[in-house]
């Protein structure tokens, strides 16, 4: 891999729903900079017990996947995975239903020790100490630059859901209101005190079901409107 980051790290995975349920659409998973898609198995198995396949996938096999898959198909995307997301589904606005866009990155930033990267992706410990004993994760490879054609995504017609923590030093939730301003049918979630992998967070539970309300609301129009609205008085 060069200096500059242009393709996540990436090994194959997947996730399916329990046999007795039908299928409800497929989620392909393109991890961010120093990350392997087994990261986000937490994340996989509570879609797929929603109803949704999910997939690891490369930008570059995205689009053969996609149209292999029962749809509606979804790419979901964190860190530098996300600006990959963006990019494909504008290149394939016919293979793709939508995107996740998960603490989107920005420019690199500063080489720090282990355990300040680790409580700059998460302040989950179970994910921490996850992360900590992975030898197929990659420590360090937040302070890699960010491909200069990433950081400029082509638009993108579909509808795009972006998630960003609030207190995320990694790449400051000012760029994710941004980016969501700048799309036409984005939806944007803030995670309060939520750090740069917001999928793998202390608050994981409520974003996965985020996540899984939009896939839902997704499948029924694609203008992706509220399918339950809560009133309080």
């Amino acid at each position: 891999m060069t200096a500059t980051i242009g393709t996540p790290v990436v090994a194959g995975a997947r996730w399916d729903p329990p046999a007795a349920i039908a299928v409800r659409g497929t989620v392909l998973v393109l991890p961010g900079r120093g990350e392997h898609a087994g990261v986000y198995d937490r994340f996989g198995r509570r879609l797929a017990a929603d109803g949704y396949a999910v997939r690891s996938a490369t930008p570059e096999a995205a689009p053969s996947l996609a149209a292999a898959a029962t749809g509606p198909v979804v790419l979901a995307g964190s860190d530098t995975g996300a600006l990959h997301a963006l990019a494909v589904a504008a290149a394939h606005p016919d293979l793709f239903a939508g995107v996740i866009a998960a603490g989107v990155a920005a420019e690199g930033g500063a080489d720090v020790g282990w355990e300040e990267e680790l409580a700059a992706r998460t302040a989950c410990p179970t994910h921490q100490a996850r992360l900590t004993g992975d030898t197929g994760f990659r420590r360090g490879a937040l302070a890699l630059p960010v491909a200069a054609d990433l950081l400029a995504p082509a638009p993108v017609a579909v509808p795009v859901l972006v998630l960003h923590g609030e207190a995320d030093t990694v790449s400051p939730v000012a760029g994710a209101r941004r980016l969501a301003a700048r799309l036409p049918r984005a939806e944007l979630g803030t995670v309060r005190d939520g750090r740069h992998d917001v999928l793998n967070d202390a608050t994981h539970r409520t974003v996965a079901a985020h996540v899984v309300q939009w896939l839902e609301r997704l499948r029924a129009g694609a203008d992706v409107t509220p399918i339950l609205t809560v009133h309080t008085h």
